[in-house]
């Protein structure tokens, strides 16, 4: 959704003090703010805070490095066939038609890294570069940058402790191609660990939306030839920038199981992935708390699991002994087992849910299994978010779409209607499809297939990819990665007036915060041509009414405002949001 791009650092700054009267804390606490002593206070308050957590409990691990002496090392030497297409020995990166990344590496763990860092060196830099560039953003005075390299060295002291050393190897090998432009953040290993943990800190911050993933199996008697399909939307949103360079990646270690993931540039964790042997992973948040401490990574887990696990049973045995810092449905489906479970993990927690007398198990924010049948934060977040309308959303569209084969299930995952296919305006959470995801996948384990979206969105052309013949010598024959012949085509919407209208639309949206900020002064014109470009969306209303309050024309406040509350509002939050700020427009109306 438009309005709430992904600050993954964010945590650190909610923990400051606003003195102009947004803390309830700081209002109870008057004195603190009746001086301009109360943004000093602050500062040193924090600032030795920083300095003690730093003394006391960060030395081991900035001083950490992982053990790379036992492996031999080739240092790559790229050689660029054209400006899409590099390779060093069998290792291989090129770029195609849909504008998809494709990278096959192989060899032992560090290798890999530097494999990976030199073809991809230029792609990683950039989205460096973009992810850095919101936090310098989001964080513009030097001082409180100093203040968050110091929170971030505390915060991730226990990550070594808890990421395998083969993997911290792979790292250190991939962060030696990172920009120097950075390094005054941390020294490039120890910040590619802090990103890993920054996509899991993403995932806790479930309170800002900055994810809805949705996933779904399904087998036997749901699927045209009875196989395992497996599909889900990974709506991670850090920017339509950040989406660009979609990265998908062969690996084939010197141990374990060689695999394929559909990530970005700088990552080794796994989001979205399937193994040679037919086990598939996928990632859905779930309702953490603001985790105190970094620990293992989410999608290291699910790394280690498509690496090392050749059945259901193994991947949990992976998933129980991990300590994670955040709470996370994993997807996983098992061609050997041929079906999918749900393994759920929180820092305090573990459960597997299964579905018994059915052939289909749909995940969405939400855990379902008897571990968490009693944890009153699911229970809250199941009635006031929009895991539940989405959850029960696939349910609508599997009885609508029998004998589901892989350009079924795409339809699926780019369905943009509400319930009952009501008209809940383009980008809602609520929606299977919100506009904004990262990548959608489609798996078929049994037969190694996989579907890969492109640009935008899930709208477009899905590329399906063979690994019984990547993971052989035929692609080093033909050097060719997809299966084109076997590609699902773009959804009709993309070239439709209602998707560019949406595209519009985002980019007024920007303009429209900015007049709530107080920076421009906008027209009705303006406003009403913004609401008819996503006009069953309850935002433009929302907003409109925000600006309206801002400029103090409450009357026209007032009305959007009860528009706002006629249409399909995302969660109760929302909900309470609009009506909070429709009592108060009244009040100075009377």
């Amino acid at each position: 959704m438009v309005k709430k791009e992904n600050n993954i650092l964010a945590f650190v700054i909610l923990h400051e003090t606003n003195c102009s009267g947004e803390s309830q804390q700081v209002k109870k606490d008057s004195f603190f703010c009746q001086s301009n002593k109360c943004w000093k206070i602050n500062t040193l308050f924090y600032l030795l805070i920083t300095i003690n957590l730093i003394s006391c409990g960060v030395r081991k691990s900035i001083k950490h490095t992982p053990d790379i002496q036992q492996y031999a090392l080739e240092i790559p030497k790229i050689s660029a066939q054209n400006d899409s297409t590099f390779s060093f020995n069998e290792n291989y990166l090129t770029k195609n038609k849909q504008q998809l990344w494709e990278l096959y590496i192989k060899g032992s763990p560090l290798q890999l890294g530097y494999n990976k860092g030199a073809l991809t060196q230029n792609l990683m830099q950039k989205q460096e570069e973009i992810f850095f560039s919101k936090v310098e953003g989001f964080v513009p005075s030097k001082f409180k940058q100093n203040l968050l390299r110091g929170l971030l060295k505390w915060y991730n002291r226990k990550m070594y402790l808890n990421v395998r050393n083969d993997f911290q190897a792979e790292l250190y090998g991939l962060s030696q191609y990172s920009s120097d432009k950075y390094d005054f953040i941390a020294p490039k290993f120890r910040r590619a660990m802090y990103l890993h943990g920054a996509h899991d800190i993403g995932h806790a911050m479930q309170d800002l939306m900055v994810v809805g993933c949705t996933s779904l199996a399904v087998w036997n008697e749901n699927t045209e030839d009875g196989g395992l399909l497996i599909g889900r939307n990974f709506d991670f949103y850090v920017g339509d920038d950040f989406a660009k360079n979609k990265l998908i990646e062969f690996v084939e270690p010197d141990e374990g199981i060689a695999y394929m993931s559909v990530s970005w540039p700088g990552m080794i964790g796994v989001v979205s992935g399937m193994n040679k042997e037919g086990v598939t992973v996928t990632i859905n948040a779930g309702k953490s708390k603001i985790p105190l401490t970094a620990k293992t990574p989410i999608s290291l887990v699910t790394r280690e699991i498509l690496q090392y696990a050749k059945n259901i049973d193994e991947a949990v045995a992976i998933a129980r002994k991990r300590k994670v810092f955040v709470s996370e449905s994993i997807l996983v489906g098992s061609a050997n087992d041929k079906k999918a479970i749900i393994i759920e993990v929180s820092p305090k927690n573990f459960g597997v849910y299964q579905v018994n007398n059915t052939s289909k198990v749909f995940c969405t924010n939400h855990f379902q299994s008897d571990a968490y049948k009693d944890d009153k934060r699911n229970h809250k977040h199941i009635v006031e978010s929009h895991s539940e309308y989405r959850y029960e959303k696939l349910q609508e569209l599997i009885q609508v779409n029998t004998k589901l084969n892989p350009e079924k299930l795409a339809s699926i995952l780019r369905d943009k209607s509400g319930l009952k296919n009501k008209s809940i305006g383009y980008g809602n959470e609520k929606a299977i499809n919100q506009l904004l995801a990262h990548h959608a996948v489609i798996f078929s384990p049994e037969k190694k297939m996989v579907w890969v979206s492109s640009n935008p969105y899930q709208l477009g052309e899905f590329v399906c990819y063979d690994l019984n013949e990547i993971f052989s010598d035929e692609r080093l024959k033909d050097g060719k990665f997809a299966k084109s012949e076997l590609n699902i085509a773009k959804d009709p919407f993309v070239d439709s007036k209602e998707f560019q209208d949406y595209e519009k639309f985002k980019f007024l949206s920007s303009e429209v915060e900015k007049a709530i900020d107080g920076r421009i002064l906008l027209t009705d014109n303006f406003l009403m041509n913004y609401q008819s470009l996503n006009k069953d969306f309850w935002w433009v209303y929302y907003q409109t009414g925000k600006y309206y309050y801002k400029v103090k024309e409450y009357s026209k406040a007032k009305s959007e405002f009860e528009k706002a509350l006629t249409k399909e509002i995302t969660t109760v939050p929302d909900k309470q949001s609009v009506e909070k700020y429709l009592h108060k427009t009244v009040k100075k109306l009377r």
